[in-house]
């Protein structure tokens, strides 16, 4: 307990590529889960033969100006930050890092998916349409050291900040009142045993006990 803090914000276990901005204000973040890589034939021991190496050039030219007009759309977005679920290779990321963008990658799926909740984005897998896109917003984002770790904090972010202090306001709720309502299927289950008591009536109050008390009993217990 003594190493825990209360930090301001979200703390991301992952680090900015190389030649990056290191350090991000007024964070505009496309958050993504898209490849970032050149396509591959997946197919088992799958060969393209080539009659020269001028072809081999060819073919590794078409793939590099796809990757470049894929990334060129994501900078088209005008964000100054992009987090992709997935791996995000060299040369992709050298030209983030030439257009001065902020560029983390394979962000786990549970860590993406909060990010989102937090900043307020959605998750896209394309970007043809940059005005359907909700981008994820906070006011600083930095790298700062946990004992021997490097993390990337995002502060400023206000989805965070009501989310503490929505749950601030239940624990002082909680303080004030500490009666609680079960959930669960805990009224049933109590009202199932209640009713399995009321079985022992006897006599013309059990014809309508009975009926009411079997059945609830039997889908709760």
């Amino acid at each position: 307990m003594e190493d825990s803090y209360l930090d301001e914000g979200f703390l991301l276990e992952k680090k900015p590529g190389m030649y990056q901005p290191q350090r991000v204000e007024n964070a505009k973040i496309s958050i993504a889960n898209i490849p970032m890589e050149t396509d591959k034939v997946k197919v088992f021991a799958s060969k393209v033969r080539v009659d020269s190496v001028a072809k081999v050039a060819e073919i590794e030219a078409a793939e590099k100006k796809k990757m470049d007009d894929k990334v060129n759309k994501i900078i088209g977005h005008d964000i100054n930050v992009f987090l992709n679920r997935q791996l995000i290779y060299n040369y992709p990321e050298q030209l983030f890092a030439d257009a001065k963008i902020m560029a983390i990658k394979h962000a786990d799926f549970e860590g993406i998916e909060r990010l989102a909740l937090v900043l307020g984005g959605e998750i896209v897998s394309t970007f043809d349409t940059p005005e359907a896109v909700k981008f994820g917003k906070c006011d600083l984002i930095e790298k700062v050291i946990f004992r021997e770790d490097e993390l990337l904090r995002f502060s400023g972010v206000q989805k965070a900040e009501q989310s503490l202090h929505d749950a601030l306001c239940v624990l002082t709720t909680h303080a004030r009142d500490a009666r609680t309502v079960p959930g669960a299927g805990a009224p049933e289950t109590l009202m199932a045993a209640v009713l399995m008591e009321a079985q022992k009536v006897a006599g013309k109050e059990s014809i309508a006990v009975w009926p009411c008390s079997s059945s609830t009993s039997y889908n709760h217990l």
